[in-house]
């Protein structure tokens, strides 16, 4: 099971409910079109969220953030 979900809430609302069930958080992020991109640690964590809200998962396909650098396969990492 994937450990990141799609939530339609904000970042700071997201955290709490991690926080509030002692879920590991790798990675939150926010999502153009709203809503928040959560890597939990542990897919079990994963698993809590999506059952605890269920009303929030954004489902499909959604649009990310192009924050990341391109990798060459010759140079590793661009700087």
């Amino acid at each position: 099971m994937s450990r990141a979900i799609h939530l339609s809430m904000t970042e700071s609302q997201a955290r709490d409910h991690c926080t509030a069930k002692s879920i590991g958080v790798s990675v939150i992020e926010p999502l153009p079109d709203g809503g928040v991109r959560l890597v939990c640690n542990s897919s079990e964590g994963a698993a809590l969220i999506r059952k605890r809200l269920k009303k929030e998962l954004i489902t499909g396909a959604v649009r990310r953030n192009a924050h990341g650098r391109a990798r060459s396969p010759i140079e590793g990492w661009k700087t």
